[in-house]
């Protein structure tokens, strides 16, 4: 196994071939990271609190929903230590399962699911996420005083 890649963004992200989610979050302007695509890439470790943004795969009932990708770096207890917030990424058409792996996510690491877009998102959800997320983490680092 490759040596893990540290990454110091706040933001880390995952998205499939389809680069819908790359391309939201390229949206925002805000230094992100990449959880690798293939297993054979270098596995991605978070040195600072990030927030997560992850899509909803398909699958009835939930199963399936979470990325591999995405299970395998919150695996990584050094990770799952540092994620306080999860934005997900859905489609519709899913009825019931959209945005799903955020719900499963912000349950499973006691996160607050923060904001859900659809696809690649509308400017307006690029504004609300930036303009969020400037607010998360200010409360977030006033309360940690």
């Amino acid at each position: 196994m490759e040596a893990p890649e540290i990454t110091r963004s706040h933001l880390i992200y995952f998205s499939s071939t389809s680069e819908n989610t790359r391309r939201f979050v390229a949206k925002l302007g805000i230094g992100a990271a990449r959880i690798p695509l293939y297993p054979r890439d270098n596995p991605l470790v978070a040195a600072e609190p990030f927030v997560l943004v992850v899509p909803t795969y398909g699958g009835t009932g939930g199963e399936g929903s979470v990325p591999k990708q995405v299970i395998r770096f919150l695996n990584n207890p050094q990770n799952r230590k540092l994620i306080r917030g999860v934005i997900g990424a859905g489609n519709t058409n899913f009825g019931d399962n959209y945005c799903m792996a955020g719900d499963i996510i912000a349950a499973k690491c006691r996160v607050p699911h923060l904001y859900r877009f659809e696809l690649m998102g509308t400017p307006e959800d690029v504004s609300r996420v930036q303009q969020g997320l400037e607010e998360f983490w200010t409360r977030l680092s006033q309360t940690q005083q």
